[in-house]
């Protein structure tokens, strides 16, 4: 598996589990497409080989353009 992987313990939680490798529970909607085999499982038993995607930051739309990244 290339990558970043995440192995489970016993009752890791998808939320849990984002938490740990983002520090966003929020992100585990991402975590889950990752991971497909997977969705149908609520709570992991220990063993499991997760893929951990990258998560780009998103530019917030409040920043002037040259913090953005913005050339003009």
């Amino acid at each position: 598996m290339q990558g970043k992987t995440y192995i489970t313990i016993q009752g890791d939680m998808w939320d849990t589990i984002a938490y740990r490798a983002f520090e966003n529970e929020y992100l585990m909607t991402e975590l889950i497409d990752a991971n497909p085999s997977h969705r149908h499982i609520v709570v992991f038993p220990a063993g499991v080989i997760l893929a951990i995607p990258e998560i780009s930051e998103p530019v917030p739309d409040n920043l002037p353009p040259w913090k953005r990244g913005d050339s003009s």
